[in-house]
């Protein structure tokens, strides 16, 4: 309903932030990597919003990135993490260091955020698990790891470490994860 408000920042409380948008003053709460980004009182601000309508309350949270809200928007919609444990991942990590741990599975960059215990952090991991990365553009954090994808492949398809690991040294080193496969194959049968 509303995605964004741009006026005047009146007040500055955290996590929440007056917006003073042409007399109207919205109260928006926001993650603390936006509260700190934000510019002094009585400045011009732009926020990405998000509207929660609730039984008992209507709730405007504001971002100050494209991929904060994305990645709020992703949060939310995992079963048991509502809009306030969102925000105060949030305001734990960045959205890129959230990524960053979804893609290398690490619980535990999770659970030094405050509110997040050992099962919702696995929770998280695995529901967030090939989503984050995609919306916040491929291959952003790292190079791939073709040999380790290949390996992988082998392994599942029941060769032995030894032989995976053998059948690795042979590949060329620029050779991508389809292409290695099937050369690691090749070298396999014979």
């Amino acid at each position: 309903m509303i995605g964004k408000l741009t006026g005047i920042l009146s007040e500055k409380n955290p996590p929440q932030v007056l917006v003073d948008c042409n007399g109207v003053g919205y109260e928006v709460d926001v993650p603390m990597s936006t509260f700190y980004n934000l510019p002094a009182t009585g400045e011009k601000v732009s926020l990405l919003t998000h509207f929660v309508v609730r039984e008992d309350a209507q709730v405007l949270y504001g971002f100050g990135s494209a991929s904060e809200r994305a990645t709020f928007r992703l949060l939310i919609k995992i079963s048991g993490v509502g809009p306030r444990t969102a925000l105060g991942i949030l305001s734990g990590m960045s959205a890129d260091e959230l990524a960053r741990a979804v893609s290398d599975q690490e619980a535990g960059r999770l659970t030094k955020v405050p509110g997040i215990g050992k099962k919702t952090a696995e929770r998280l991991l695995l529901e967030l698990k090939g989503k984050l990365g995609a919306d916040l553009g491929p291959n952003m954090f790292s190079t791939p790891d073709h040999p380790s994808d290949i390996l992988q492949a082998l392994l599942a398809l029941g060769y032995s470490d030894k032989e995976a690991s053998a059948a690795l040294k042979a590949l060329p080193a620029d050779v991508g994860v389809s292409d290695g496969i099937k050369l690691a194959l090749k070298s396999l049968a014979k």
